[in-house]
């Protein structure tokens, strides 16, 4: 399955994505498999993590059913460096058109950071497969629900930065697609099966907001 089907069908079943930022390569598999037990198949690995290419790697080899990418990617260079390690997400905190581009080409999917519908336009005009909402604790659910009224229906929205199962139905109520989860997920450090025990909490959470 290609990178874009991938993603389309773990938006489907779980639009979480995982953010590991601070994962070692010797703790990657096994949270990795915490996450993907639960249902999760979204994981980034964030560039400022210790030897972040080597934990994209191993998760991407044990988990090929797993869209499994790198975050912080800040440079054209630096989507290369990912796509050789196996990795097909690109994520962002911002949006610099030559790194979606470069990601497009090579076939991955790209979700820059935005925060005005400037931002937003570009990235889509530069094939971002969809828009990381950042900082969330910025970008309230109003603003998600304003965006809504001028973006393409179709465009995914996905907010992070301070995402918890506590606020994630106002965000989706205005308009969000799914959510980027950080430290509330996972902390360096944090053994698998407490991953695992918060992982299951934001299931718990999206089935709710699915019910709803």
């Amino acid at each position: 399955m290609n990178s874009k089907a991938l993603f389309a069908t773990a938006m489907g079943h779980l639009p979480l994505v995982a953010i590991l930022r601070g994962i070692t390569p010797d703790e990657a598999v096994p949270i990795a498999g915490a996450l993907t037990s639960t249902g999760w198949s979204l994981i980034e690995v964030p560039l400022n993590s210790p030897r972040p290419m080597d934990s994209i790697a191993r998760i991407s080899s044990a988990f090929p059913e797993a869209l499994v990418g790198a975050g912080t990617v800040l440079r054209a260079q630096q989507v290369r460096e990912v796509h050789a390690a196996g990795g097909r997400l690109v994520v962002a905190p911002n949006f610099q058109a030559d790194v979606v581009r470069e990601a497009v080409a090579l076939g991955m999917v790209c979700l820059p950071g935005v925060m005005t519908p400037t931002e937003a336009f570009a990235a889509i005009d530069a094939g971002a497969e969809g828009l990381k909402l950042f900082p969330a604790e910025m970008i309230t659910p109003a603003v998600i629900k304003a965006l809504r009224a001028v973006l393409p229906p179709s465009t995914i929205l996905l907010p992070v930065g301070g995402i918890s199962p506590d606020n994630m139905a106002a965000y989706s109520a205005a308009g969000a697609s799914g959510f980027g989860i950080g430290s509330a997920l996972y902390k360096p450090g944090a053994a698998a099966h407490q991953v695992r025990e918060s992982a299951i909490k934001f299931i718990a959470s999206c089935a709710s907001i699915i019910r709803a």
